[in-house]
């Protein structure tokens, strides 16, 4: 559970800015607003309209323990999980405008086969869990929960308009000792809209042509590899990725949100490409990461320009 000392000392901070302030409202500078609040609760506080694109990437069913009450991620059910997302997108849907996109980025799992519990990895601490959810029902032990699909269905049936699957290829995927399987380097990235007709400037995201000179219309597989950064223990949202949903998302000037800021790299991303955004974090360590991390970084951080 997040130390109250922390939230505390983060509000103070936001109070001292303005005593008519947001109490949630712990960083507001250079376009970019960090609200420490659970997403759950705080979209309904945005009119509608107000963001041209998300760009996100919620936490993964059974894969991380935020050590947070009622944690998205940590439901018993994937079901529940599941509707726990489509919930909140709706209100994400909402607010946004009418040529507004939804870029989400979403990892698949295998079922724990029974284990209540996973220990730390040396190579990844962020790894260890105090809980693993039981294996799905319908499902057996080792499957492929089919993650990803099953929530863009069910966002598909809630209204979205489902536009297309993007896959995720990391060079540098961690290591994994299976022996009857491939290793996964891969994640999706899914491109919803909310009407159907939208903002999409596919010249700002072209890609070299392989024959010949010149550019092309950028394919559905994005080789990116994965980051991570001085303080974090776990790899974070890599800037190359963000840069190009929000070049071809977000005209210059707009305002992106992320309901599940992290450590802040939608933030610094939109800083550096000149567009507004709003983020929602609700573990205040990740806050302050995400602040320290916006403040002190340098434009060489972001993978610009594009290649």
């Amino acid at each position: 559970m997040p130390e109250a000392a922390e939230v505390e000392s983060l509000s103070s901070q936001a109070a001292k800015r303005s005593p008519h302030a947001d109490p949630d409202l712990i960083f507001s500078k250079a376009g970019i607003q960090i609200f420490l609040a659970d997403a759950r609760k705080k979209l309904s506080c945005f009119e509608s309209g107000t963001f041209q694109t998300c760009v996100t990437s919620p936490p993964y069913w059974g894969l991380r323990d935020y050590d947070y009450p009622d944690q998205i991620g940590a439901e018993e059910e994937v079901e529940n999980y599941v509707e726990d997302l489509v919930a909140l997108f709706r209100n994400v849907r909402r607010t946004l405008r009418d040529d507004g996109t939804f870029w989400l980025n979403i990892g698949d799992a295998y079922t724990s086969g029974g284990r209540t519990w996973r220990a730390p990895d040396k190579k990844n601490a962020g790894r260890a869990m105090n809980y693993r959810p039981d294996t799905p029902k319908g499902l057996k032990p080792k499957d492929l929960i089919g993650l990803p699909w099953k929530l863009a269905f069910a966002l598909q049936a809630d209204g979205w308009f489902l536009r297309s699957d993007i896959i995720w290829h990391k060079p540098n995927c961690q290591p994994e000792s299976v022996k009857d399987r491939p290793t996964r380097c891969h994640e999706y990235v899914f491109l919803f809209s909310k009407s159907e007709r939208y903002f999409y400037d596919s010249e700002n995201v072209q890609e070299d042509a392989i024959i010949g000179a010149g550019r092309k219309n950028r394919r559905s597989v994005w080789s990116i590899n994965t980051e991570g950064f001085k303080g974090a223990h776990f790899a974070v949202f890599p800037p190359k990725l963000v840069e190009l949903c929000i070049l071809a998302g977000a005209s210059a000037g707009s305002c992106v949100l992320d309901p599940f800021f992290g450590t802040g790299t939608v933030g610094l991303v939109s800083k550096y490409l000149r567009r507004r955004c709003v983020g929602i974090e609700m573990k205040p360590e990740f806050a302050e990461m995400a602040i320290e991390r916006i403040e002190t970084s340098r434009a060489k951080e972001c993978c610009l320009p594009l290649s």
